[in-house]
């Protein structure tokens, strides 16, 4: 199929090269040209500004798949509809505020466009392993007529999955990244004890590479902490500021709304709000090696 994907960062540019592997027509849109210039380097058709998109597709609907950090999606939203051709799909794929998707997609659509959310998972290493998608739609053809890029995206290893009307998929991919932070905050916590415990200089990454065969606790969360502690096992050089991008907190803020207790995500997210106000300890410094491995974040905040 033919898409064009407006924002190359880390993880947009793996989805174009993906794409493109697989044989899409893929048109690569990105403020800065370098980026552009990187996908065409890989076989995307290049494109400088919004009218080139569009004239790509020949006077046809287009497919915009936007992978952009969610404060600024509206207003790029807001530029696409003046050059977009009505029947036009829209793809949100970054951490949208489900809340505000809802409402996107009712302006999207008096347009006479149409919008797609898919809360897209699996870091930097979605080109190799397949991205894990959750994609919501008010009109499912809307989502069948992007389903072979995701197909194409979720190989090998990922999967996708439609859950309903605008704004579920990023629903459910808020609550997954809210798992996440709880997850990660065990994780941290247990291997700090592990160091900081009554047995001295036991080997953190041996414990780690026993847990990830068959143990109750074998993730791919705790395969990244092996890796951090193999490479760096007093974490030297890591401050332990972890950053928070929202997701938790608006599912703490929704089920706050429908009186859902969720006291180990809540902690989790204290932990890392105080970390931002300098109460930072070994495991801090874990949970930003984790971020570093999976998603390729800072490891510090000034880095």
């Amino acid at each position: 199929m033919k898409i064009a994907i407006h924002g190359l960062g880390r993880m947009g540019m793996q989805i174009a090269h993906k794409l493109v592997d697989d044989q899409h027509d893929v048109i690569a849109f990105n403020r800065s040209l370098d980026k552009v210039d990187q996908a065409v380097g890989f076989g995307a058709i290049r494109a400088e500004t919004k009218e080139a998109v569009v004239k790509e597709f020949n006077g046809e609907p287009a497919v915009v798949w936007i992978m952009l950090p969610a404060d600024i999606v509206d207003q790029q939203v807001d530029e696409w509809f003046q050059v977009l051709p009505a029947g036009s799909i829209i793809i949100d794929g970054g951490n949208s505020d489900y809340r505000l998707t809802k409402q996107l997609a009712a302006r999207i659509e008096e347009h006479g466009l149409k919008l797609v959310d898919v809360g897209t998972s699996g870091g930097v290493w979605g080109y190799q392993n397949g991205f894990s998608m959750m994609s919501g739609a008010n009109d499912r053809t809307a989502f069948e007529t992007v389903e072979p890029a995701l197909k194409t995206l979720a190989q090998p290893e990922g999967g996708y999955a439609y859950f309903g009307p605008n704004g579920s998929g990023h629903f459910v991919k808020m609550v997954h990244n809210a798992i996440e932070y709880g997850m990660m905050e065990s994780l941290a916590e247990g291997y700090r004890v592990l160091r900081e415990g009554p047995y001295e200089n036991l080997d953190l990454a041996a414990a780690g590479e026993v847990w990830q065969h068959r143990s109750v606790i074998t993730s791919w969360l705790n395969e990244l902490c092996r890796d951090s502690l193999k490479e760096n096992p007093t974490l030297e050089g890591i401050n332990g500021y972890v950053a928070e991008n929202g997701e938790a907190r608006w599912t703490l803020e929704t089920a706050n709304q429908m009186n859902i207790p969720m006291p180990a995500i809540q902690a989790a997210m204290d932990v890392r709000i105080a970390s931002q106000k300098g109460e930072v300890s070994f495991a801090t410094q874990l949970l930003a090696a984790m971020r570093n491995k999976f998603g390729g974040h800072a490891l510090n905040k000034d880095d």
